[in-house]
């Protein structure tokens, strides 16, 4: 099994940046060949890696470093009044774990997604190649979350990582036709607590980058911890 010491990086050429226009990026890629074990995984999410499908990667810019790792750490996290209205409201929702697989009505869900909250991204249009490359193709620490309503249909799913020190949440598709439920937030949220529940003690939410508005989101979850010149930094706005 490969450890950080032996394991080889490759970088890519420059390509469009995904989350500022006008701007080039390159990407720092793990040995796709590599076995990675849950322990080096975890090692490689506190050095500011995401998984992609069977890819490990992070950014390697020339010249820029907008995007930062964000994480939370359960041990100061605690919910505003509005994370609570949020979570109350959505307590008739019940939760179930699969392992990472394609089903119909996860595709469908997950397209509904795509296509009404990100017609302007690069995921759009959906398709079955890149959900199941994207979501499906991992490892045994992947899991779908699956949140369902009262009439058992499927609302969201949550794409996350097990590490040894916590969660990493890949991602999270839901229903667009359900504003007032705030599924996105509610996912996060349920996420920290499973998390403060299994006395994990973080969970990663990938690149945060000021000037994406997309992003914004990630840092209303305060206090969160900033992966800052090889450093992980509490941050507290006021």
């Amino acid at each position: 099994m490969t450890n950080l010491r032996t394991l080889h990086f490759y970088a890519t050429p420059e390509h469009d940046c995904s989350y500022l226009d006008g701007k080039t990026a390159k990407t720092l890629f793990v040995d796709p060949h590599a076995e990675i074990d849950k322990g080096t995984y975890s090692q490689l999410s506190d050095l500011g890696f995401r998984r992609s499908g069977k890819h490990i990667y992070r950014p390697h810019c020339d010249n820029c470093n907008a995007c930062i790792s964000v994480r939370i750490p359960l041990a100061v996290f605690k919910m505003k009044k509005s994370h609570r209205r949020i979570f109350n409201k959505n307590n008739d929702l019940t939760v179930s774990c699969s392992p990472a697989k394609f089903t119909e009505e996860y595709y469908t869900l997950y397209s509904r997604y795509i296509n009404e909250r990100h017609k302007d991204g690069d995921m759009y249009p959906p398709n079955l190649e890149q959900f199941n490359s994207f979501l499906v193709e991992s490892d045994d620490n992947t899991f779908f979350y699956e949140f369902r309503d009262p009439a058992n249909n499927l609302v969201a799913v949550s794409v996350v990582d097990m590490l040894q020190q916590g969660m990493s949440a890949i991602y999270t598709f839901y229903d667009p036709s359900l504003p007032k439920r705030s599924l996105g937030t509610y996912c996060i949220l349920w996420q920290l607590q499973y998390c403060a529940d299994h006395y994990l003690n973080y969970l990663y939410l990938g690149y945060w980058v000021k000037e994406c508005r997309k992003m914004s989101y990630k840092t209303s979850f305060t206090p969160f911890e900033l992966l800052l010149d090889g450093q992980w930094v509490n941050i507290t706005p006021r």
